[in-house]
């Protein structure tokens, strides 16, 4: 007892010598990948939230009163925007009443708003399935695109924390020359992937396919968001007979029945992806994602 008494009273005393603790900005990411990329650039600045896991379809996630709780006492929400989260996040504003949270104020950061994005519908109707007007959301997948986004988020957090402005901007610096770094190594190592036929449960998978060169060959699903037919998984297996595929790829959340099915109907191997940040245990960060995205695929391929 006299012992932990002690100890105490020397943190007490050790606390009040060290002066008040730095007030961290409270980040709420929507996405696991958003949440790795603000810590890399906020560090002990920020206290990061994520809303999601890698093991959910962000697309359909419930406003439950915890996530309500979190968005209502943070200083800066993350998220991918395009209309990925509009099922869930535009509920979870409205119900936090959080006045810094909101379209148009500096609490709301929408990364896919940063980047250029690609399939861009030149009309949006239901009949076509889960379109998004604004384009495909699934922009992290894209290293390019990421350090873009990590080039806009950064100017964020100083306007939300002026006095962190120097602190921000080292850390964006070095996360810059690392990221380069490993995307020119990134880039090498997947060159086998170069114009190989990829098939994928969802259209998530655009961006990366533009960074590599790699060609789409058909989804798993008949249309974006709606599940996998007997009919159309017959008439994907029809294609591939004629033009074959080098992988099948579908996300870790996503069910592996239709991969694989199609894989023992057409030989064509199929492979799981983290598709975002801890989605495997490899990819335990950012650059854990790429790397064992990669790796997988190149692994599966050989």
């Amino acid at each position: 007892m006299k012992f932990r008494y002690g100890v105490f009273i020397g943190m007490v005393l050790f606390g009040l010598h060290a002066g008040p603790l730095m007030a961290q900005l409270e980040v709420f990411a929507c996405e696991p990948e958003w949440a790795a990329l603000s810590e890399e650039l906020g560090g002990e600045r920020i206290s990061v939230y994520t809303a999601t896991t890698a093991l959910q379809d962000v697309h359909y996630i419930e406003a439950r009163p915890s996530l309500i709780a979190r968005l209502r006492r943070a200083d800066l929400a993350v998220c991918t925007g395009a209309e990925l989260e509009i099922s869930w996040l535009p509920q979870l504003i409205r119900q936090a009443g959080n006045t810094k949270i909101g379209h148009g104020k500096p609490g709301l950061f929408e990364a896919a708003l940063q980047v250029e994005r690609l399939d861009v519908p030149q009309k949006v109707d239901r009949i076509m399935g889960d379109v998004h007007a604004t384009g495909n959301p699934h922009v992290h997948l894209d290293p390019r695109r990421v350090l873009q986004i990590a080039k806009a988020l950064s100017p964020r957090l100083q306007q939300l924390d002026p006095e962190g402005k120097t602190y921000y901007a080292a850390r964006l610096a070095k996360f810059t020359q690392r990221w380069q770094t490993a995307t020119d190594t990134w880039t090498r190592k997947a060159s086998p992937l170069r114009g190989k036929r990829v098939v994928t449960h969802h259209k998530s998978w655009v961006y990366l396919f533009d960074w590599l060169g790699i060609e789409a060959a058909g989804t798993l699903e008949p249309k974006p968001g709606l599940p996998p037919s007997a009919g159309h998984l017959a008439e994907l297996k029809h294609q591939l007979a004629a033009t074959p595929a080098a992988l099948i790829i579908r996300s870790a959340y996503q069910n592996p029945r239709a991969a694989n099915w199609l894989s023992s109907q057409t030989g064509t191997p199929a492979v799981m992806l983290p598709y975002t940040v801890d989605g495997t245990p490899a990819a335990d960060d950012l650059f854990g994602l790429f790397e064992d995205t990669l790796e997988r695929m190149l692994a599966t391929l050989r």
